[in-house]
């Protein structure tokens, strides 16, 4: 199987190719940069494994939600080689890159994913390790103020992404005490997370078409500042 993934959602640009089994990633932290550099580093993965478009099975993206251009950025590459090349998409969220990219830094099993969404407000999931390894939705993913997230009934989590840069001592307070056993401010979404889960979903069949292959933004009221 051989899958291409990008994500441009946050600070972080990146691109991963999984080709049977094995993961190269080409990724930088270069915010509102991501426009010129996501496709030269498309163009070096592909030319380094020796890999051309017509051998990939699907795409992948960061379909957010994270920065609006940034997401957009990700989608509109994506649509444009998946409709040139006939390709099926696999959208993946860019909370369960942060968490999934947490659980391969750190080895933890509970995140509480949370990317700084402006406006005093956090993008913020649960989520948890399943039997194979693989970061899997523990409630609901949603835009919310830092002071009225909820515990999430167990202790032992992890708090990952620049939500908790931003906000962690308000979300801290909120969770209340013993429920944070790390906390990762500065944990971005990459394609290799993004790929590795992608893996699991083409094969389950959860891929879609180039024209349905659209940005989660979680709220349409966005802030002007971007990451890309």
């Amino acid at each position: 199987m051989k899958i291409l993934a990008i994500d441009t959602a946050t600070e972080a640009c990146s691109a991963a190719l999984y080709l049977d089994g094995e993961i190269t990633q080409e990724y930088r932290v270069a915010p509102r940069e991501h426009s010129h550099i996501i496709l030269p580093m498309i163009d070096h993965l592909l030319v380094e494994s020796d890999t051309r478009v017509a051998d990939l099975d699907a795409l992948a993206f960061g379909r957010g939600p994270g920065s609006f251009m940034g997401v957009r950025i990700a989608a509109g590459v994506t649509q444009g080689i998946a409709f040139a090349w006939e390709l099926p998409v696999v959208p993946v969220s860019t909370l369960a890159a942060i968490a999934q990219t947490a659980n391969a830094e750190t080895g933890a099993t509970r995140v509480l994913a949370a990317i700084d969404a402006r406006m005093n407000e956090v993008y913020w999931a649960p989520y948890t390790l399943s039997q194979q390894g693989l970061m899997h939705l523990a409630g609901e993913e949603c835009v919310i103020a830092p002071g009225r997230v909820t515990q999430p009934g167990e202790e032992g989590w992890t708090g990952a992404g620049t939500g908790w840069s931003a906000y962690g001592e308000i979300l801290n307070a909120s969770l209340g005490p013993g429920v944070l056993a790390a906390q990762l401010d500065q944990c971005l979404p990459s394609a290799a997370s993004i790929v590795k889960l992608a893996v699991a979903e083409y094969e389950a069949g959860r891929h879609v078409a180039a024209s349905k292959a659209v940005p989660v933004y979680l709220r349409d009221n966005v802030a002007k500042k971007s990451a890309a």
